[in-house]
């Protein structure tokens, strides 16, 4: 398969990349490479799409790899390849529902396209509507597609620093043995390895799989999830058990105390409040599996993503201090 990466030089299109090579696919990786180099193996072609695409990207792949957010270069990448299959990146931000649990593609409702193209610096609810927009001009003008609407995408490699936090905070114990973890044990989390998505998207290019999926792992708990990373960390020789207590805080003290969540600074990541976001990590995955996605065990996903922390020392970790995360668990123990 001549395979065609818009981008291939971070994370997730990277991972496609590096996977497609390593089943023997000729691959091209068209983008600045500003952001670092493409995988070994692959044909890496300088564009900068804001200038649209060099005359050597041509209509002669099998299949194209587009993570876009910008309405217009999706546009004008699928006029220029319309006899390829694609498989276009989307976002669970599609959707206008972020509160109801188990839904999908087909159930959910989508936000209003927006075919302009928007600085997310100025506007970060643009993203969703843009996406939306992306999706329309890709099953439009391309001669098949798949869209994969991927939740959070975590694993060695993530620039956004969100699920890092945790393996580095159940890393963290033998200096601070007290864990705050917020909501109920029983709150849905719900995340996919950057390397189980990527092997899942070339699969989708290889057999031309026409349809839209959710592209994210299965529900678990929030007291699973906290257990499986403790457990990859302890398998490295990083957590205590017998030291580490873990303190559940509910969502209404966190918000009175002023924690953000999700991500950002005084934030505990990988956390939403409900109901308004009980939606957005519990997707029905079903389809996407019948459709051939696996994942690898969370613990995993821990022990590779602590093994890439500890060997890249400035990997992006987000979330509250260890000192601020201390006064609101004191102000916790101390409530009347």
């Amino acid at each position: 398969m001549r395979l065609l990466v818009l981008g291939g030089s971070v994370f997730l299109s990277r991972a496609v990349a590096e996977e497609a090579v390593r089943r023997g696919h000729d691959v091209t990786c068209a983008c600045r490479g500003s952001s670092g180099s493409v995988p070994d193996g692959a044909r890496h072609v300088v564009a900068d799409r804001s200038a649209g695409l060099p005359d050597e990207v041509a209509d002669d792949y099998d299949a194209v790899v587009d993570v876009g957010r910008h309405p217009s270069w999706v546009r004008a990448a699928v006029e220029r390849t319309p006899g390829a299959h694609w498989v276009f990146v989307s976002t669970i931000n599609v959707y206008a529902d972020d509160s109801t649990p188990g839904g999908g593609p087909g159930t959910l409702p989508l936000r209003e396209p927006l075919h302009e193209d928007v600085d997310l610096k100025q506007d970060p609810e643009a993203y969703g509507p843009m996406k939306v927009a992306c999706e329309q001009a890709v099953t439009a003008g391309a001669a098949s597609a798949t869209l994969v609407r991927p939740g959070l995408i975590v694993g060695p490699g993530d620039p956004s620093g969100r699920f890092a936090y945790w393996p580095a905070r159940l890393a963290d114990t033998a200096e601070h043995p007290e864990v705050l973890v917020p909501g109920s044990p029983d709150d849905s989390v719900q995340v996919i390895d950057v390397r189980d998505l990527a092997a899942w998207i070339v699969t989708c290019a290889e057999e031309r799989r026409a349809g839209t999926f959710d592209g994210t792992g299965l529900a678990t708990t929030r007291a699973a999830f906290v257990d499986a990373v403790a457990a990859a960390a302890r398998e490295l020789g990083l957590h205590d058990p017998a030291t580490t207590t873990f303190t559940g805080v509910d969502q209404e003290f966190l918000v009175a105390h002023e924690v953000e969540p999700w991500t950002g600074p005084r934030s505990v990541p990988v956390w939403l409040p409900l109901p308004e976001y009980a939606g957005l990590m519990a997707h029905d995955v079903t389809p996407s599996f019948e459709a051939g996605l696996t994942t690898r065990p969370l613990s995993e996903t821990t022990r590779d993503t602590l093994v890439w922390l500890s060997e890249t020392p400035d990997a992006p970790v987000t979330g509250w201090t260890r000192d601020e995360e201390e006064k609101v668990l004191a102000a916790w123990h101390e409530r009347s």
